[in-house]
């Protein structure tokens, strides 16, 4: 039986140069290329203090990812997500797991891409506003309240 994937936590000062490249390129290959949105990943917002990855390697390979960002008094959870090789065996929810005990009893805010509202909701999260296109997908906002 396989190893289940390890999942680790940190800054982008405890990346390696390898490690930020293996993130950034994960994040193109399914956000820019399979789901064809084009849209400024490099943001600078990886860089921030206070941001902590999420990180999943399966046998020493990228195979999901988040980031937690501190925003004011709230939490923001984005750029969820799993390599096509490695969906369907539960990796978003350890990666979930993981990025909420981040974020401890905060507010979280996210913005889902609209099929995943209900994976979302499983955390208590609730729909806090209208959908909107974000380069080429539809998401919609959604925030968990503070203590949940």
């Amino acid at each position: 039986m396989p190893d289940a994937p390890t999942v680790s936590v940190c800054s982008f000062d405890d990346l390696s140069a390898r490690e930020a490249y293996a993130l950034w390129r994960l994040r193109q290959d399914v956000f820019v290329v399979e789901q064809a949105s084009p849209y400024p990943d490099l943001d600078g917002r990886d860089l921030e203090a206070a941001t902590r990855h999420v990180l999943a390697y399966d046998d020493g390979v990228l195979v999901g990812c988040a980031r937690v960002l501190a925003d004011g008094g709230h939490r923001r959870i984005g750029r969820v997500v799993v390599a096509p090789q490695a969906r369907g065996a539960g990796l978003a929810r350890t990666i979930m797991d993981a990025a909420l005990a981040e974020c401890g009893d905060a507010e979280v805010r996210l913005d889902a891409q609209v099929q995943l509202t209900g994976f979302y909701a499983t955390y208590g999260f609730e729909v806090v506003g209208p959908e909107f296109d974000e380069d080429g997908v539809m998401h919609v906002p959604m925030t968990r309240q503070a203590g949940v």
